[in-house]
């Protein structure tokens, strides 16, 4: 009996009514009948693969068709199991749909007459049909791709006008460094003139010739060809057009060769063709006079930008603003201007000019007497200084040793300082008017005053001597000024006290600078109470223990020549600006220091010195004219040491009755004082003032003086 027959007579004993079904792999049931012939059972133990449709979509097609199989349309027949009370609804195995589909039934409940048991399984549940796949809308998508791609399309055209119109700055100015060309403008600087017009330095267009040492083919053989050009030797050519790299490790694509060259000069060179090779606008400072005022003028460096002199003083008048030329160029074979592109010049502004008080033809003249002199005296050093004793101009102001302005590297430091403001010495003499003229002015003394003089003063432990002895005669105050007594100008100063001669030492203008316009000026030094020792009382109204320049000692000596008023002395005439309009120097400091009355009787005191006979300036008379002066002996101090030799010097004004220059000689010399070496040299410069401006000679001679009353 098989299992299946067996579970039946089970179900028929219990008088139940049950289905019995037997479950292909498919979910696929086969009635089961009461047949249980052979036939029954093969029936039940068909295969599914036997009962499977040749078509082998059928059953998707069924899941559309919403579960429903072909058995509630087939009608099969319906038998109640005999015996058993149970009615079953049958379906013949050969009932097909027309493709031959295996019929697919709902499950069913079973009915039956008796109560459930324990451990019987429980009916199964009615699934609910699964929903068929909702089909894909094309009109959804069409309109899906459609939003898309306009989507797309306006991201697109917002990034295109970004880039065209907000970031279009941006870009282009990143690109811009590539071709972006920038030409110096160089401003020409001012020149400088003399008081008539005459250029004492200006500056000429030239050319500068630079090497790409990148590009040079033939190093050898191009210095030698612009060896000749350039005056320079083919191998310093050689060794600045050598590849070379920066600092950055790039390789050096520029090396000057030359500068202010010749505009005729870098033609030539140009027409050569050398690769590498190329010049451009350059400016050359020229000095027409080579020496002439060159410890004045000072000098420029090759970028026009003053190191000494008045160059540098006035540097930020002369140099002006440099301009510049940015334009787009293309590269390689294209390097040339981009017509249309970016392109800004900005305009270069020329540098003023300054016209000084100096005399070109009167500086000629004053340098050459005394190169003339130092060389007869064997000199170190030398200074002479032409005043305008009414407008504290300075008409002339020159050195020695000198040297070509054109050419400075070619000359020592020492030979291009300005003497006239560096040269520091001890006066000695010269420095006896400051004493006379406080005595005047405090009316210690008039200009007939006399009184003893001895030989010789102690001040301290030091004697003090005179060189014509007056053996205690009494001796006049021009007597004392035309023999330079020591003795007889110490004892004036003990009248008038320390106190008070410092005063007038300031007044004068000793202790600071003139502030005249030379750049490294020294201020010279006083020497304050509190430092005198008892020989002070002797030293310092005789012009020892004292410290100043030339240019010091000669304003003083104009404040006496201008009735008293001490003027400051200048250098600086006028500036002219790029477009003409003149500017005329600001008005120079002024102090009254003594009256009219008591600088005349001073004027005529110092007339002594040029006259009488056996005096110590009579060498400095000048034919047709009256001379005040004095001659003095001193040492030069360098940082505040005596150095070896002696400095003579001679101060004077002429005509005496109305002054209207001073000149002052100081010479630093082995041996010699003022009347042997200084006097003559002033007397030459004084000539040649004279006649130069056309003084006219004067209408009375000096007066008589009496040395011993």
């Amino acid at each position: 009996m098989s299992p299946r027959t067996g579970e039946r007579d089970v179900e028929s004993g219990l008088g139940g009514i049950s289905d019995a079904r037997a479950y292909t792999p498919r979910g696929r049931s086969i009635r089961e009948g009461g047949v249980s012939g052979g036939a029954g059972r093969a029936e039940q133990r068909r295969t599914p693969r036997s009962n499977r449709s040749q078509d082998p979509f059928r059953p998707a097609l069924q899941v559309l068709d919403g579960g429903r199989g072909t058995a509630g349309r087939s009608g099969g027949p319906t038998r109640r199991d005999g015996g058993t009370g149970r009615v079953t609804v049958t379906r013949s195995v050969t009932d097909r749909t027309p493709r031959d589909e295996p019929a697919v039934t709902a499950p069913r409940r079973r009915v039956t007459g008796r109560e459930p048991r324990r451990g019987d399984r429980p009916p199964p549940r009615r699934r609910k049909p699964p929903r068929p796949p909702r089909l894909a809308d094309p009109g959804r998508r069409l309109r899906l791709g459609t939003a898309l791609t306009l989507a797309l399309f306006v991201a697109v055209g917002v990034r295109l006008v970004v880039l065209q119109t907000v970031d279009t700055p941006a870009y282009a100015d990143g690109g811009r460094a590539d071709r972006i060309k920038t030409v110096p403008l160089p401003a020409p600087r001012g020149a400088i003139y003399d008081r008539d017009g005459a250029a004492l330095a200006h500056s000429v267009e030239a050319r500068y010739v630079y090497a790409d040492p990148t590009r040079v083919e033939d190093i050898a053989g191009t210095a030698r060809a612009l060896s000749p050009l350039l005056g320079m030797p083919a191998s310093e050519l050689a060794e600045k057009m050598k590849p070379r790299k920066r600092i950055n490790g790039v390789d050096s694509q520029f090396e000057y060769l030359a500068r202010g060259v010749d505009i005729g000069r870098a033609k030539e060179i140009m027409a050569l063709k050398l690769p590498g090779i190329a010049t451009a606008r350059d400016e050359r400072r020229e000095v027409p006079g080579g020496d002439l005022a060159a410890n004045l003028i000072g000098f420029t460096s090759l970028d026009m930008v003053g190191l000494e002199g008045l160059e540098a003083r006035f540097d930020d008048v002369l140099h002006g603003e440099d301009g510049q030329r940015v334009f787009e160029v293309g590269l390689g074979d294209l390097a040339a201007p981009i017509p249309g592109g970016y392109s800004r010049t900005t305009k270069a502004k020329p540098g003023s000019s300054v016209v000084l008080t100096v005399d070109r033809d009167l500086q000629y003249m004053v340098q050459r007497i005394l190169s003339e002199q130092m060389q007869q005296v064997q000199g170190s050093t030398g200074a002479a200084v032409v005043l305008d004793a009414r407008t504290g101009e300075v008409l002339s102001q020159a050195s020695h040793p000198t040297y070509n302005a054109a050419k400075p590297t070619a000359s020592e430091p020492t030979d291009r300082e300005d003497a006239a403001t560096s040269f520091v010495v001890d006066p000695g003499s010269v420095h006896k008017a400051i004493t006379f003229g406080a005595a005047l002015q405090e009316g210690v003394i008039t200009a007939d005053t006399s009184f003893p003089v001895a030989n010789g003063i102690r001040k301290g432990d030091t004697w003090f001597r005179d060189s014509h002895q007056a053996n205690g005669r009494r001796m006049s105050v021009a007597g004392m000024m035309a023999y330079s007594s020591n003795v007889g100008t110490i004892q004036i100063a003990d009248k008038l006290g320390a106190e008070r001669l410092l005063d007038y030492q300031r007044r004068f203008g000793l202790g600071k600078p003139t502030e005249v316009g030379m750049p490294g000026e020294a201020s010279g030094r006083l020497l304050p109470l509190a430092e005198w020792s008892d020989s002070s009382h002797g030293s310092v109204p005789i012009g020892h223990s004292v410290d100043a320049t030339p240019l010091q000692m000669a304003a003083a000596y104009a404040a006496i020549a201008n009735d008293g008023t001490y003027i400051r002395p200048h250098l600086l005439k006028e500036t002219i600006a790029p477009d003409g309009k003149r500017t005329p120097a600001a008005e120079p400091e002024t102090r009254q220091v003594l009256s009219p009355a008591n600088a005349a009787a001073l004027r005529t005191i110092m007339e002594a010195v040029t006259t009488v006979e056996g005096a110590t300036g009579v060498g400095a008379a000048v034919p047709g004219y009256r001379v005040a002066g004095k001659t003095g002996t001193g040492w030069r101090l360098v940082d505040g040491k005596k150095q070896p030799g002696e400095v003579a010097s001679f101060i004077g004004m002429a005509p005496a009755e109305n002054p209207r220059y001073v000149i002052a000689v100081f010479v630093h010399s082995p041996s010699g004082g003022g009347g042997q070496i200084a006097a003559p040299a002033f007397r030459e410069m004084m000539t040649f003032t004279l006649r130069h401006f056309k003084v006219p000679p004067s209408t009375e001679p000096a007066p008589r003086f009496t040395v011993f009353p």
